[in-house]
């Protein structure tokens, strides 16, 4: 936008934003000295879980985030792009940091926000083009990719995370678009910078246990340190599963203006995720689901993302949830809102599920929608549908 910009010791007027930032002759302030642990970033959660909370990162978190990019998911040289279809106030806009570090370009898209087509354009114009996606983009991506002639061009690496990536999009996505994806799992917590899941292990079939890894989210990034824990803070074994825990100096020093959320989110240096997970021998970590998401049944645990990874393998199933809804016999019973174009039937379903998964597993009820609902990163919001559910039932 237009507008006169005059120092009050100068005379000329500068016609635009973008002139006055270029223009030698307007000299800004002096760059003030700070600390590493003065607050530089306030990134706001996602808010699937509830009211979004002010994550406060300090240089240090950004610096150890950027350093951990480079060192745990690639390398950046000058002339590798990072593409910006994802909201730059969430985990993709820091990755731009490691591209500045680097002497690297950011590009945002014309559009302001994510189509699988441009993306795939730019990547195609600017050569080693990488950018952040959630995997509901993924999903969209393949779908673009499929129209495509041949395979997509000029993709360096499709770094996703941000939610569950099901092991059957995955499979599809490295076959239609090829080996450019790696995953990470991190939080504004702890930006970005959990588990790591590169590129040489996603792409290599060969190895024992691929497909165990292929749905994995990785391992411990080079910053951090990753532990299961019981509701005690005890470390679990191997296997065992429990809440997420990591600790390191890229985790936040806490949230703003919320001194109780930050206690009960980090006790003993830990930072207690609100994730569910278990780690193997290797250190390959497995997430189950947010602990809020946990359904009780009859007495017994279930976990939603096995349910929806068994109902994503139906070819009719586009997108599904899966939420407990309050029961008086079973105190839960597990509902599927299923997003199906070709209209599968619940008895079809039923089956489905019967064949892959334990019975007491398989939803009871079976809802269709046209779409589910979703923060502006692609997250779907499970406490609306939770709020939609209980419409539904009185």
């Amino acid at each position: 936008m237009s507008q006169a910009l005059q120092e009050p010791s100068q005379t000329a007027t500068v016609q635009s934003t973008t002139d006055f930032l270029l223009a030698p002759s307007q000299a800004l302030n002096e760059v003030c000295a700070r600390s590493e642990e003065d607050p530089a970033w306030l990134f706001y959660t996602s808010g699937t879980t509830g009211r979004p909370k002010g994550v406060t990162l300090g240089a240090r978190q950004l610096r150890l985030a950027s350093l951990a990019y480079l060192a745990s998911v690639q390398a950046v040289a000058s002339d590798d792009v990072m593409l910006h279809p994802a909201p730059l106030s969430h985990g993709g806009g820091l990755y731009h940091l490691p591209y500045v570090l680097n002497g690297g370009l950011n590009v945002v898209p014309t559009s302001g926000g994510f189509d699988a087509n441009e993306c795939l354009s730019l990547a195609a114009y600017w050569k080693n083009a990488s950018f952040f996606a959630a995997p509901t983009m993924v999903r969209r991506l393949i779908d673009a990719a499929k129209t495509m002639p041949s395979r997509p061009t000029g993709l360096a690496t499709i770094v996703y995370g941000g939610g569950p990536m099901y092991l059957a999009d995955i499979e599809e996505a490295l076959q239609v678009i090829g080996p450019h994806f790696a995953q990470i799992y991190g939080q504004g917590e702890c930006p970005m910078t959990i588990t790591v899941l590169p590129r040489s292990v996603i792409n290599d079939a060969s190895q024992a246990h691929y497909r165990e890894r292929l749905a994995s989210v990785g391992f411990a990034q080079s910053m951090v340190e990753v532990a299961i824990c019981n509701d005690a803070g005890q470390t679990l074994p191997d296997g065992d599963i429990g809440e997420i825990c990591v600790k390191g100096d890229v985790v936040m020093p806490g949230y703003w203006n919320d001194q109780a959320a930050t206690d009960a989110a980090i006790k003993g240096g830990w930072l207690a995720t609100g994730d569910v997970g278990r780690l193997d021998a290797d250190g390959f970590l497995t997430l189950l689901d947010r602990s809020k998401d946990l359904v009780i049944s009859g007495g017994t645990n279930i976990y939603p993302r096995e349910v929806e990874e068994a109902l994503l393998t139906h070819p009719y199933v586009a997108e599904v949830a899966v939420i407990g809804r309050p029961d008086p016999e079973w105190g839960e019973v597990l509902v599927a809102y299923v997003v199906s174009p070709q209209r599968v039937s619940e008895a079809e379903l039923d089956a489905h599920c019967l064949a892959q998964i334990a019975r007491f597993k398989r939803p009871k009820h079976y809802q269709f929608v046209a779409e589910l609902p979703k923060n502006n990163y692609g997250k779907v919001l499970k406490t609306a549908l939770r709020e939609l559910d209980a419409q539904l039932v009185g």
